[in-house]
């Protein structure tokens, strides 16, 4: 009887197992004819990012964020301080370009990427500009939420930052980005203020040694702004300025990104100007770059507020430039927010054209002007090498007449005396360090010749002569119509003489692209 039984169950397992093994290949075979009827997945919906190595440690990253719907690709392309949304796509699978914008304020801006996938990576491919050599770079697959844009922050009610009693006259010093851009380290810095404090140029008047962007490496776990390998110590960096009867400069931006692409401060605003205050900063320049992704430019001025607060609670001097290309007519609100000096325009290049654009473009901008709060028409691009020195000249005068910052842009260590001449006339940087503080302005026009005259504390007057033309060219200057009606001391601030009253006009014959500077007082 138990034998009987025990077969009994044996059958009765076996008929179960092989019904299981049947319902669980039934069930597998109505998933593969299911998954069968669906479409394949599309290779390349995901997030790609190309990890370009700098030579400080960091990484220039470039994230598209792909979604395949058959041949149609859309997404979104973040690189450095831009963040673009796919417009177009065409060609595909294997081969396609992506093309895609963003509004930078008013402007569009567009890039085109040409892609391959090969096997689990793409092979991107684009140009800076049409006329350029096409940029390869790899892109390999991240996770989903890798290069994401950050939440937008809610903005502060606007109100008036009071004033830190600081740029009493224009700022003068050195900045790295002009000659050295992304290779500035510790190394060139020290050897910066050493040049700056030797060499005659602290004596008149250039103070301030100012590290551009690519200093930064990010943050620690609590938030902390870090620095990369090209810049070990801030601290002792600074100490070693300092010791040299100099001030230090940084640079960051108001967005999660710098135009360079390293960190930002955005949403550490007030934890980052507690770390310059420690290291002993005493200058930041603030440059809008990639706060365009999150915020429009008519939200500009809320947030160069944010870190204009936080700079005054750290209870250190620090010099607040705010640099932003001249939106939104920056100098009507920039003071406001705490700031010392503010960009007029947009970068400038060591060309003649650029320099004589920018500076000559100046003038309807005098009244906003004043000791503490200047117009920023951008650094001095003397020395650089890709003009002469007579249009260097011209670039110190005209800067000068305008109340300009005067932040050298070239290589200290090794200038001619030429250069060096026109970086340290006394007389020039008297006109541009006046007390009063009052830009100079167009007065007269003709052509390619213009004349532009300062009031200066004492009732003097600083008047300069310039030539835009390449040819030689006589310009006249009636006394009358500068207010002048009786006999004036004049001195000639590039030649260093006093010039004889020459009578009711003073007529002089000026080289192409040169200018003569005059200082008028009764």
């Amino acid at each position: 009887m138990d034998a009987k039984r025990k077969s009994g169950h044996r059958l009765q397992f076996a008929v179960i197992t092989t019904v299981t093994i049947m319902l669980f290949l039934f069930a597998t075979l109505f998933v593969v004819l299911v998954a069968a009827q669906q479409p394949a997945a599309e290779p390349l919906t995901g997030n790609w990012v190309v990890r370009i190595p700098n030579a400080d440690g960091t990484f220039r990253t470039t994230y598209l964020n792909l979604k395949q719907e058959g041949p149609r690709i859309t997404g979104t392309i973040r690189v450095t301080q831009f963040f673009y949304h796919i417009t177009e796509s065409a060609g595909g699978p294997e081969s396609f370009t992506l093309s895609a914008s963003m509004m930078d304020g008013k402007s569009e801006r567009k890039v085109q990427y040409e892609v391959k996938l090969a096997g689990n990576e793409l092979q991107v491919s684009t140009r800076r500009r049409p006329t350029d050599n096409p940029m390869q770079m790899t892109a390999a697959r991240a996770a989903e939420s890798e290069g994401a844009l950050p939440p937008r922050n809610p903005l502060p009610a606007l109100h008036k930052v009071p004033d830190n009693g600081l740029a009493r006259t224009p700022p003068m010093g050195w900045n790295s980005w002009n000659k050295f851009a992304s290779r500035v380290d510790d190394a060139t810095v020290r050897k910066i203020a050493d040049a700056l404090a030797t060499n005659g140029m602290k004596e008149a008047g250039y103070v301030y040694v100012n590290i551009d962007d690519t200093w930064e490496a990010g943050r620690d776990a609590q938030g902390n702004i870090l620095t990369n390998r090209k810049f070990p110590d801030m601290k002792a960096l600074a100490d070693y300025v300092h010791s040299k009867g100099l001030k230090l400069g940084i640079y960051s931006s108001p967005g999660p990104n710098t135009c360079a692409g390293y960190e930002g401060s955005y949403s550490h605003e007030e934890r980052d100007a507690r770390a310059y205050a420690a290291w002993g900063i005493d200058y930041l320049k603030y440059d809008w770059c990639g706060a365009r992704t999150l915020y429009t430019d008519e939200e500009m001025p809320a947030l160069y507020q944010i870190m204009g607060d936080a700079l005054l609670k750290t209870k250190r001097p620090i010099v607040y430039s705010l640099c932003q290309y001249g939106r939104l007519d920056v100098w009507k609100w920039g003071a406001d927010v705490g700031g010392n000096l503010w960009r007029t325009t947009g970068d400038i290049r060591d060309a003649w054209d650029s320099m004589t654009r920018i500076g000559f473009g100046q003038n309807d901008l005098a009244s906003w002007a004043r000791p503490g709060h200047w117009n920023d028409p951008d650094m001095l691009e003397i020395g650089n090498g890709a003009m002469s020195e007579t249009e260097y000249k011209t670039h110190m005068s005209l800067w000068c007449m305008l109340a300009a910052p005067l932040l050298a842009g070239n290589d200290l260590r090794n200038m001619s005396p030429e250069i060096l001449a026109i970086l340290t006339n006394r007389e020039v940087i008297a006109v541009d360090q006046d007390k009063d503080g009052k830009q100079g302005k167009q007065v007269w026009k003709s052509g390619d010749q213009e004349i532009w005259t300062r009031s200066l504390s004492g009732g003097g007057r600083a008047v300069a002569l310039f030539n835009r033309a390449a040819d030689p060219a006589k310009i006249t200057l009636h006394w009358k119509d500068l207010g002048i009606s009786e006999k004036a001391h004049l001195r000639d601030l590039w030649l260093h003489q006093n010039i004889d009253w020459p009578g009711p006009e003073y007529s002089v014959t000026i080289p192409g692209h040169d200018v003569v500077m005059l200082r008028v007082s009764q």
